[in-house]
């Protein structure tokens, strides 16, 4: 699988789901901490393509995912 990019915050349960989710199933992952980076919604919703609510926003590769259900389910039909 290609790298997973997770653009989170902290304090974020599903964040840091995501990034366990990630460590059990041995997925190569960067997180990116959108404070930290001064990472605005605007500057994800130019990322992402689309109006940005929550984090996280998960990428695998190029591909935006959506937040942690929705990457939650890619891994199962991956079948990772």
């Amino acid at each position: 699988m290609k790298r997973v990019t997770i653009f989170g915050r902290p304090g974020c349960g599903f964040c840091t789901r995501a990034k366990q989710l990630c460590e059990i199933k041995e997925l190569s992952f960067r997180y990116i901490d959108i404070h930290a980076e001064n990472i605005s919604k605007a500057d994800l919703e130019k990322t992402v393509g689309k109006p940005v609510e929550t984090v996280p926003q998960i990428f695998v590769g190029q591909e935006h995912i959506g937040g942690f259900t929705e990457f939650e389910q890619y891994v199962g039909q991956q079948g990772l």
